[in-house]
């Protein structure tokens, strides 16, 4: 009889080992035990922190994937996705959880892509920025009529209408002359935004982000910057307004990777409206006012872009594995694109690192800096480049750089110390003056 158990336990195992995993809508206490869950199976590789708290308390957690949890290794890029920033805009949440599984059980079973992403990337997995939001949308539920129920925050704010709005200032620069890149926030911002974006906002500060996507639903399409237009059209009123950024063939680039890797979004025709190749420029959509995406790129060195993912904001819990398998390819690969441009190290003569350069590319006005390590990483498509650092009380190096289409090629800096010019003291000037007229001929 017990050798019949033992058997049938065994079975029982197996078959557990091999049952489908279970894709459902996951409530706050749901999502924070599935992410200690990942943690617990994958300590080594994972962190789970928090920025910060939502109007009600609930924490926006934070799943960190790298060989070093916790720690910045120079060289290797930060890269970012955020979810559920409107409450009722669900996909991207569950999307960001199964990524979350997947990475830990791939990275197990010793998968040789995700072995290198995690040992070459530190990844930050947000999965809800506004879990009160989500409560009361899923309280409603998916079969409910209140298609906005649920999208703000505990106050009643839009969240993606709540960063300080840098636009403004850069479209001014653009035409007079000014900073093209982190462009500073009114003193008074903090009161000036809910709790959960300036959570947010103090996270991105934080670290030196390279790359980053915002998951969104209520349509089919990778949208990039710049979200808010020049003249500020609204939604329905005539699509025409597209203002690119400096970067803006790298941003098409980035948002093609992501539609292309999609089981259908490349196909254009999704939810009744059409995007050639699956993408398109945010304020040629419709011009959207003090947005996320827009503050990345505009006050930090982090290019985001915005994926809507989903024709309903709330899919249905069994479309859900659908949903997760047209988009895993395309979540994989954008995590990829950060491994791409110029990286490298600013460093003074003594080998000291040199936060806060700049580093510029000749022909693209928008720079980044370095970071706390001195290491830096400029996203760049194949091509040749001038690019100079510059650094207060350096002098500044230029060099030339041609960027393949794989792997980004390692350019570091050594800047010299400046040597201030001579002058002379007025005490000098009379000294040598005296002197001329003494020994003066005649």
């Amino acid at each position: 009889m017990s050798g019949l158990l033992s058997v049938f336990l065994h079975l029982f195992l197996l078959c557990q080992l091999a049952a489908p995993v279970t894709f459902r809508h996951r409530r706050y206490d749901d999502l924070v035990r599935t992410l200690y869950k990942v943690h617990n199976e994958c300590p080594h590789i994972t962190r789970v922190y928090s920025v910060g708290r939502s109007v009600k308390g609930r924490h926006l957690y934070v799943l960190e994937f790298s060989d070093y949890p916790g720690i910045h290794e120079p060289l290797e890029p930060e890269v970012k996705y955020v979810g559920n920033m409107h409450g009722n805009e669900v996909l991207g949440r569950e999307l960001l959880l199964q990524l979350s599984e997947f990475l830990c059980e791939e990275f197990r079973n010793a998968n040789p892509r995700i072995l290198r992403l995690v040992q070459d990337t530190r990844i930050h997995i947000m999965p809800s920025m506004n879990p009160d939001g989500y409560e009361v949308a899923a309280a409603q539920g998916p079969d409910a009529s209140g298609y906005l129920v649920g999208r703000n925050n505990a106050n009643g704010v839009d969240l993606n209408r709540n960063f300080p709005d840098l636009n403004t200032y850069i479209y001014y620069n653009e035409k007079y002359g000014g900073p093209n890149h982190h462009l500073p926030l009114p003193d008074n911002w903090k009161s000036q935004v809910e709790p959960e974006t300036r959570a947010v906002i103090q996270w991105i500060r934080s670290l030196n982000f390279v790359l980053s996507a915002n998951l969104h639903g209520g349509a089919v399409v990778a949208n990039y910057p710049y979200d808010k237009s020049l003249e500020h059209r609204f939604r329905g009123y005539r699509r025409t307004a597209n203002t690119p950024t400096p970067d803006d063939k790298l941003f098409q680039k980035l948002a093609k990777v992501y539609s292309y890797a999609h089981g259908w979004m490349h196909h254009g025709w999704n939810c009744g409206d059409y995007f050639p190749d699956g993408i398109t420029n945010g304020a040629s959509w419709y011009s959207l006012s003090k947005g996320m995406q827009d503050f990345n790129y505009l006050h930090t060195n982090c290019f985001e872009i915005t994926l809507e993912l989903s024709c309903d904001k709330f899919p249905r819990q069994e479309e859900l594995q659908r949903e997760w398998l047209g988009n895993r390819e395309a979540l994989i690969q954008f995590l990829e694109q950060v491994h791409q441009g110029i990286k490298g190290m600013v460093l003074d003569e003594n080998n000291n690192y040199l936060p806060k350069a700049v580093i510029s590319v000749s022909g693209i006005n928008h720079d980044v800096t370095s970071g706390d390590h001195g290491d830096y990483f400029r996203l760049l498509l194949p091509g040749t480049y001038t690019v100079t650092a510059t650094a207060p009380g350096f002098d500044p190096k230029t060099v030339t750089v041609t960027v393949g289409p794989g792997e980004p090629k390692r350019v570091d800096f050594q800047l010299k110390r400046s040597i201030p010019p001579v002058t002379e003291s007025p005490a000098q000037h009379l000294e040598a003056d005296s002197y001329q007229s003494k020994y003066s001929p005649g």
